[in-house]
């Protein structure tokens, strides 16, 4: 595999260098449109004094006309080569660490009733929706947004797994989507257009289409002959209003329906004819690439006939056309055109906005994997009778299954937050088993504990959407992911902070029977809200019905009376700890996971530190 940040520099200098070309053309071209239409101006005056002949108004005219279109193929290769620039550009910062607010934020995926979103920092400025994502179009952040919010089945995310580690050294074929899909984006609403194709046909008639066309023929005819008696050009045009009043609302319906310009649709035209000519080596994307081109005409041909007739219907209002309107019956005859292409190709079209949405979200993972090469992808531990599982790291037995199999497993190595920088990043090893089911976490104010269960949160999420994970190594069994790390009171439903939690908190124990009864659940501070004592056997309840219901998790507290559930629910509830220690009058932590409960707490060190009299 090459260095990424070499890769990604010798392209944007090479991107660069085009873009700063194509801007020097267009200047050129700018000029040398300036100078046609003074030549022009010139060549009219002379014309109109007779020093000319009126046909050498044609030449400036003509290179004129030839020059707007020159000058619009060199602003769109520049506008091409800009955008490959902020692709390298945006690519190298993430590798830098340096890339919070350059991306997508997915703010529209955010939902405050999600079991784990808010918790983890899924969506928002500085995210991980906005790290991993690449996609330019909606579909593809949808299906982006799909995978990390909701688990999918373990034969997909292994699927999804080969299909990254394909995809990710294909920098051309991402590229290419990224350029054309940024065009793309303000171009195309793809919900509605769906909504349009497969929405019931109103002109499915054959044989009206056969008269409108003889109807435009003996308009022709009849104009030829106006000059002699205008008698049949009259009949014509009665006949034919006729049958304009009869079609005209169900044809106005029909083109009224396309929210998309041409534009747009030949944009995505050629993202499906990239897709289409790429030669891959899984079965699963060449299924995909199989569907595109299977029947008489590929996805990407039929996209670009329709496109053809979005741009008669836009060109509607044009005065040609609308002098031409009746004798040639334009609008119905590109009414049924529209609705002859929504009959035939209508309910394809779904399934090509959904192959362009899974590769955008696809790429989007093999990037974040093709910029973090050390990141590995995690191996996940089935249950038995599924047979052995094959991962990037071997293959684990049937009888490594079977062992594995009465109770869930989370071994991370090493594991770091991805959205923290390298350099600040410290990372910790976490193992949840049979003989540790519960990891009760003390430590002081700022020590690291919430970061802690961020980090194993986290690293579930890109687990089961099937990308790398960041750390040395995880091994995990299939898991539903619920957490609690924030909340607070809301005055406008009435409800304090404590009764908040304890909403969350039953919205994970809702999780219980998921992914064969397996749960991992991540609390911090539990029940911070109420008292010592009723926050003691709360705890205790609380963990003593998780773990009998076959879930793992990490419980974090500043509490150290609570340290003491350990003894009551069983040693398969452990203490480990975060410390910390004053420096030259400064408070320092070291982010390092021990084992054991923590000696003393800093709540009164902090106080004095800002200067309060405690």
């Amino acid at each position: 595999m090459n260095d990424p940040r070499v890769e990604y520099r010798n392209r944007l200098a090479r991107h660069s260098l085009i873009a700063a070309g194509k801007e020097r053309l267009h200047i050129r071209c700018g000029n040398l449109k300036l100078l046609v239409v003074a030549i022009g101006v010139v060549v009219v005056a002379l014309a109109l004094g007779g020093r000319l002949s009126g046909y050498w108004i044609l030449f400036p005219a003509a290179l004129f006309a030839f020059l707007v279109v020159v000058h619009e193929r060199i602003l769109r290769e520049r506008d091409h080569a800009q955008t490959a620039v902020a692709l390298y550009q945006r690519g190298l910062a993430r590798i830098d660490d340096n890339w919070a607010g350059s991306g997508a934020s997915g703010d529209r995926f955010r939902d405050p009733k999600h079991v784990y979103a808010e918790d983890l920092d899924l969506f928002g400025r500085g995210c991980l929706f906005e790290l991993l994502s690449s996609a330019r179009l909606p579909m593809g952040e949808e299906r982006l947004a799909r995978w990390l919010t909701t688990a999918s089945p373990l034969t997909e995310i292994i699927e999804r797994q080969g299909l990254v580690a394909e995809l990710r050294d294909r920098l051309d074929l991402r590229e290419d989507i990224v350029v054309t899909g940024e065009d793309l984006k303000p171009r195309l609403n793809a919900e509605s257009l769906i909504a349009w194709a497969e929405g019931k046909p109103l002109l499915t008639a054959k044989a009206p289409r056969v008269v409108f066309v003889l109807i435009s023929v003996a308009s022709i005819v009849a104009l030829r002959y106006s000059l002699h008696t205008l008698v049949p050009l009259a009949v014509v045009l009665v006949i034919a209003l006729v049958l304009y009043s009869i079609w005209r609302r169900r044809a106005s319906e029909v083109m009224d329906g396309v929210h998309s310009n041409a534009e747009g649709l030949m944009l995505f035209s050629k993202i499906l004819l990239r897709i289409e000519r790429e030669q891959f080596a899984s079965p699963r994307l060449k299924k995909e690439t199989a569907a595109l081109t299977a029947g008489p005409r590929a996805a990407s041909r039929a996209i670009r006939d329709f496109a053809r007739i979005v741009f008669w219907m836009d060109a509607r209002e044009g005065l040609i056309t609308r002098i031409l309107e009746l004798p040639m019956m334009y609008s119905l005859q590109v009414a049924f055109a529209a609705d002859a292409w929504r009959m035939r190709w209508g309910p394809k079209l779904r399934e090509w906005v959904e192959t362009v949405g899974e590769m955008e979200g696809l790429l989007s993972l093999a990037t974040y994997s093709y910029e973090h090469p050390a990141d590995p992808f995690p191996e996940f531990v089935s249950r038995a009778g599924s047979g052995p599982r094959a991962h990037s790291g071997g293959v684990e037995s049937e009888a490594d299954a079977n062992a594995n199999d009465a109770m869930p497993v989370f071994d991370g190595r090493e594991l770091g937050h991805p959205l923290i920088a390298e350099a600040k990043c410290v990372r910790n090893t976490v193992v949840l088993d049979r003989n540790t089911r519960v990891m009760l976490v003390s430590g002081s104010n700022m020590s690291g504990k919430s970061t802690l269960l961020r980090t194993v949160g986290i690293n579930v999420v890109l687990a089961n959407a099937g990308a790398p994970i960041r750390g040395k190594a995880l091994r995990l069994s299939p898991v539903a992911l619920g957490t609690r790390i924030r909340s607070a009171d809301s005055l406008q439903e009435g409800r304090s902070n404590f009764f908040t939690e304890i909403l969350h908190i039953r919205q994970v124990f809702d999780l219980v029977g998921g992914h064969n009864g397996r749960l991992l659940f991540l609390f911090d501070e539990l029940l911070e809200g109420t008292n010592s004592k009723d926050r003691r056997i709360g705890a205790e309840g609380l963990l003593r019905a998780l773990v009998q219901n076959g879930a793992i998790g990490i419980v974090t507290t500043h509490d150290l009376a609570l340290t003491a559930v350990t003894v009551t629910v069983g040693n398969i509830v452990r203490n480990y700890h975060f410390q910390d220690y004053v420096e030259n009058g400064q408070m320092r932590f070291d982010y390092t996971l021990r084992e054991g409960v923590v000696a003393k707490s800093n709540a009164i060190e902090l106080m004095r530190l800002i200067g309060l009299k405690v």
